[in-house]
């Protein structure tokens, strides 16, 4: 077991006062070599050095005594359907209700008060005649390593509000929040490619809402899958938006 410190910046958040979930997720899963989930426990705050212990399957988050966040290697068999063209996406986007009601305006990957090379601006709308959600991406070059490709957590980033198109099927008053990301990434996107990402429904249990979400290159290839499992509670009990 090996331990380390990692800290969040403001830029990276959800709510406004903590951490965007899938890039807190991708922060952990980066400390594993392959294919991971991670389960939050509670928000992740921000600006705030949190330590990181990594085993050789496993990673847990904690801030002080309080366990912020489990992650483990893990299989994962989400199939990601074929995608539609850039332009496609673009025209799939401009349906995107967040841009009507949005719970967190300011969130890092689907917020739309996020300005272009600040948030990544990922709006899923309908695609015409699909139960999918489609958005166009197009990495910035603040999201790169020093190869140009996209690191790791900002592909975990783009995965996540994605796979909240399920929750379409919210009744009304009721809002979720991320508690599990499973994520499989099956090879490299470059800053500045014409990305597509999709999101779909995968099933509803309980107050669990399960979404499957895809990211494509420019190619059309699918770069990586992932899994979220969405937990539902009352819109009154978010935090607040500001």
């Amino acid at each position: 077991m090996r331990e380390t410190t990692i800290t969040i910046d403001s830029r990276f958040c959800g709510p406004p006062q903590s951490a965007n979930g899938g890039y807190a997720c991708g922060r952990l899963a980066s400390f594993l070599p392959g294919t991971s989930k991670v389960r939050l426990k509670a928000p992740p705050p921000l600006g705030v050095e949190l330590r990181a212990e990594i085993g050789e399957h496993d990673a847990r988050l904690f801030d002080g005594p309080a366990v912020l966040a489990e992650a483990q290697l893990s299989d994962l068999d989400t199939v990601a359907p074929p995608p539609p063209s850039f332009e496609q996406a673009i025209e799939a986007s401009k349906s995107y209700q967040g841009f009507i009601e949005h719970f967190f305006p300011t969130c890092f990957v689907c917020g739309p008060d996020r300005q272009p090379g600040d948030g990544m601006r990922i709006f899923p709308g309908d695609l015409p005649g699909q139960p999918i959600g489609a958005a166009p991406w197009v990495p910035d070059a603040s999201f790169g390593d020093e190869t140009g490709h996209v690191r790791p957590e900002f592909i975990w980033s783009a995965l996540d509000c994605p796979s909240g198109y399920c929750l379409i099927a919210l009744p009304k008053g009721t809002a979720a929040l991320l508690g599990e990301l499973a994520v499989r990434i099956d090879g490299p996107v470059s800053v500045g490619e014409k990305c597509v990402v999709l999101g779909w429904s995968l099933g509803i249990d309980g107050r669990k809402y399960y979404g499957g979400s895809a990211l494509y290159s420019e190619s059309g290839r699918p770069v990586a899958v992932a899994k979220g499992t969405w937990i539902s509670l009352p819109a009154s009990a978010l935090p607040p938006a500001s």
